[in-house]
């Protein structure tokens, strides 16, 4: 499959959850569509309350409520991640046991959102 095939954009194949993606010999867990529509739509959101942080600042708003936007966005891009950390996750262990190097792989990216 050519990258501009994929439908995940050069993301790996949505049936495969620990496929190889475009990165050399690495290879990358990936989820399928279904499994990450909740984290696209909290990032959809995340990314609409970002336009509004970013308006507000431009528009002379109050630091604090600019602030509480942005801690808002904050809150819901880390949950989305996690999610997304925690399905991957979830996929390793059913495809091959927790001391497999996927598996590994998600656990350090699961502490690089902590």
């Amino acid at each position: 499959m050519n990258v501009s095939d994929n439908p995940l954009g050069g993301y790996g194949h949505p049936a495969d959850p620990c496929s190889r993606a475009g990165r050399g010999e690495e290879r990358a867990v990936e989820l399928a569509p279904d499994e990450i529509k909740a984290a696209i739509t909290r990032l959809k959101r995340a990314n609409g309350h970002l336009a509004t942080v970013i308006r507000m600042l431009e528009e002379g708003a109050d630091c604090e409520d600019a602030l509480m936007q942005l801690a808002a966005v904050n809150k819901a891009i880390g949950r989305a991640g996690f999610s997304l950390v925690a399905t991957g996750l979830q996929n390793c262990l059913a495809d091959g046991g927790p001391d497999t190097p996927d598996t590994k792989r998600i656990e350090k990216l699961f502490l690089a959102l902590a």
